[in-house]
């Protein structure tokens, strides 16, 4: 089977991240491979960091959309993330997601267009994903959970069952969710939260108080 050519917009850590994640997906599914055919940043010097075996072919800005391929976004960045895609999308471009094989998705989950799910994680049944989100390692989506567009998940959020989230949200590092709580749009929550009741629009959710206890027994 003929592999699917993509380019990687992006290729910053994000994008490095996303190549060790086809390696792997080329290695142990033979029948679904993927061609890297080069990557596309503002920033050359990302490329060269990372060292990336496939060539460098120019600034996001100038590039021309080829109808031969299709794009995977390798920005992390929320701010960047949309303007791009729409604008590709505009010119004809042609979006892919990734699943990782390690994935545990539920055959009843719906996946919208061009959503990344990372290595280790969960997706459970009646779970509705829409475009364009990042799911990153090791986080849960628990049953009957509804998320919308751009939203970026980061690695072991814990996403309780029945949570409905909106739009273009940041999930810090293991934060959680209670069930049935719902998130609106262009919220911030920070690493580490536990999320107990509703959040609006535009809101950041972080802790007010850091508290260290040490508690000492003695013989």
């Amino acid at each position: 089977m003929e592999a699917t050519k993509i380019i990687i917009i992006g290729a910053g850590g994000h994008a490095a991240e996303l190549r060790d994640y086809i390696n792997h997906n080329n290695a142990v599914r033979p029948n679904a491979t993927i061609q890297v055919v080069g990557f596309i940043d503002d920033n050359e010097m990302n490329y060269h960091h990372y060292q990336f075996p496939e060539p460098f072919l120019g600034t996001i800005g100038d590039h021309k959309i080829r109808k031969d391929v299709s794009y995977l976004m390798g920005i992390a960045n929320l701010e960047f993330r949309k303007p791009i895609i729409e604008s590709f999308k505009k010119q004809g471009g042609k979006f892919i997601g990734f699943i990782h094989p390690t994935v545990i998705l539920s055959p009843s989950a719906v996946i919208g267009e061009g959503v990344v799910i990372s290595h280790n994680a969960s997706v459970g049944p009646k779970v509705t994903i829409g475009n364009f989100n990042m799911l990153n390692s090791r986080c849960t989506i628990g049953h009957d959970s509804v998320i919308g567009n751009y939203n970026f998940i980061s690695p072991q959020v814990a996403i309780s069952g029945n949570t409905h989230i909106g739009d273009e949200n940041l999930l810090g590092t293991n934060s959680c969710t209670l069930p049935g709580i719902t998130i609106g749009n262009n919220n911030k929550i920070a690493a580490g939260m536990v999320v107990f009741k509703p959040v609006g629009n535009g809101e950041t959710v972080i802790h007010r108080f850091k508290e260290r206890l040490v508690i000492r027994t003695h013989e």
